[in-house]
């Protein structure tokens, strides 16, 4: 089966050697989106609503690039360095999902990869590829 890497043209996303989303048939899996803008800013310093919007975000436009969207997520693990905080990831993630919630873990971590971010969120959608 094909392996499809996608990578948005976003400065931030060339300066690390992954792909943010990968097609396998017809499932899409995402890397751990954080909450850097395309630029590769910290949206929401110290502010876990504000982080979780913006990764949510960044997981719709991977998403887009592959062919899905949030309605075709149906597993999302999260990364959270504050429990405390934890209605607020999970009331940005009710926003992300207003249809039908997929699946849902939550991991609480001691650090990300940069101690300002606050939550990690990686995907994995079903989109079924067209057949000509």
């Amino acid at each position: 089966m094909p392996r499809q890497n996608f990578r948005p043209d976003w400065p931030s996303a060339r300066r690390v050697r992954i792909s943010q989303a990968v097609r396998i048939g017809d499932l899409v899996y995402t890397s751990g989106q954080v909450a850097y803008d395309r630029d590769g800013n910290i949206v929401g310093r110290g502010d876990m609503s504000a982080q979780s919007r913006q990764v949510f975000a960044n997981i719709r436009d991977v998403l887009a690039l592959a062919g899905a969207s949030m309605d075709d997520v149906f597993k999302i693990t999260a990364f959270i360095t504050d429990m405390s905080k934890y209605a607020d990831y999970s009331a940005a993630r009710s926003e992300a999902f207003p249809n039908d919630p997929p699946a849902s873990s939550t991991v609480s971590t001691p650090r990300l990869v940069n101690p300002e971010l606050l939550v990690e969120v990686e995907a994995i959608a079903y989109r079924p590829t067209l057949v000509s």
